[in-house]
């Protein structure tokens, strides 16, 4: 049996979007900048897709500009907006759980001289909204916090922040990457002046995102060379791409309501399941305010990477809470800033939830990882009695 439990890293395309990619790689393969027919057949679809996108989050279709996934999405986001803003100031607030593509992007702008106050967090991975209002000043231009976490699934108390973020006239940037399709998002109602969106996190293709710019917010391009997307993107548009990730999140919204219940209902049975079933777990991200896929647990004395082994050979395909950084397995900056326990936090594996899982899924992977979890314990046991006897006789 195989059991598919990492959708938060990717997710298989849907038959009907793989479908419609293909008719645009093929049949309507027109650049959207050629003015023959193919070119404005193509150049229709890519504004289609604009519209589709701005309906699901109730923005305007041109504040729609169609990257190359979240990554891209995040770094035009917060580079563009502190180069911009530059003469105003040159302080940014993001959290220390951000995803990298965040934190990354940040760090570069501290070495060309910009400000970076790291905010935080609690037990569960959510920033205190008087730690951001203390952090706040004079010369902030930009609040750069995501939806759900990548790691733990924990949510931020986003209309909070917007609102506190419009009080102050500070721009206000959120990564929706794990949340978009799952949770509904109002760029409105939340005070969002831009937010970063992904395509094959919601059963769209790999190398499709897009970032939603609030009209009248500025920011300098990352690059150069054509008119495309009001030159913030320039270069001939992946049509394909953006069609399916467009087609992908109108399914997902619509679907949205019925399928995070029913997701809900697994997520549910696996958290309860694993902590009836195996004695020194913890389950980490908030309990409740959480993205309905996610379920991250830490398991007492045990590595990620023999667990993730030993289940990926039953079938089971997961993602450490660890990240391997220059070549060394340690526990990641969520998991760190979490301040999980040293004898969890190495144990720390992520397994999201998807539209293919069933009950029967979760019914497997509880009896196989409970008895994988046991027998780990008892090598790791058996090794550490070992080391002991071997330094007894030495002393």
């Amino acid at each position: 049996m195989r059991v598919y439990l990492d959708h938060g890293a990717t997710t298989s395309v849907r038959p009907e979007v793989a479908q419609t990619v293909l008719e645009h790689m093929t049949r309507k393969y027109g650049n959207p900048s050629s003015m023959h027919y193919l070119g404005r057949e193509a150049k229709e679809a890519l504004e289609d897709a604009r519209e589709q996108v701005s309906g699901v989050i109730n923005s305007l279709p041109e504040e729609i500009i169609f990257t190359s996934g979240g990554t891209e999405a995040d770094n035009l986001a917060i580079a563009g907006v502190a180069r911009y803003y530059a003469d105003k100031g040159k302080h940014l607030i993001t959290s220390a759980v951000e995803h990298h593509a965040v934190l990354d992007a940040c760090i570069n702008l501290e070495q060309a001289g910009y400000e970076i106050t790291i905010l935080p967090v609690d037990e569960y991975g959510a920033i205190d909204i008087d730690d951001l209002r203390k952090a706040i000043r004079k010369d902030t231009t930009l609040i750069s916090i995501m939806h759900a976490n990548n790691e733990v699934g924990t949510l931020q108390p986003l209309q909070d922040i917007g609102k506190l973020a419009q009080e102050h006239e500070i721009i206000f940037h959120v990564d929706a990457v794990q949340s978009l399709g799952k949770i509904p998002i109002d760029v409105q109602k939340m005070n969002i002046d831009l937010l970063s969106g992904s395509g094959h996190k919601i059963y769209g293709p790999k190398g499709s995102g897009f970032l939603f710019l609030r009209r009248g917010v500025g920011i300098t391009s990352l690059t150069y060379g054509g008119e495309q997307e009001k030159r913030f993107r320039p270069g001939t548009e992946n049509v394909p791409g953006i069609v399916g990730l467009a087609q992908a999140l109108v399914l997902s919204s619509k679907e949205m309501e019925h399928e995070m219940d029913r997701i809900r209902k697994l997520q549910k049975q696996l958290i309860q399941g694993v902590m009836e079933r195996i004695p020194d777990v913890k389950l980490n991200g908030h309990p409740v305010k959480r993205v309905p896929i996610n379920v991250n647990l830490s398991f007492k004395d045990i590595g990620a990477e023999s667990l993730l082994m030993a289940l990926d050979l039953e079938g089971i395909a997961a993602s450490a809470g660890s990240a391997c950084s220059s070549g060394i397995m340690g526990p990641s900056h969520v998991i760190k800033a979490l301040g999980v326990q040293p004898e969890f936090a190495p144990g720390t594996i992520r397994m999201t939830l998807g539209r293919e899982n069933t009950d029967k899924d979760i019914g497997y992977v509880l009896e196989k990882l409970a008895l994988i979890v046991e027998r780990l314990r008892k090598k790791s046991s058996s090794q550490e009695r070992k080391i002991g006897a071997c330094n007894c006789s030495k002393g």
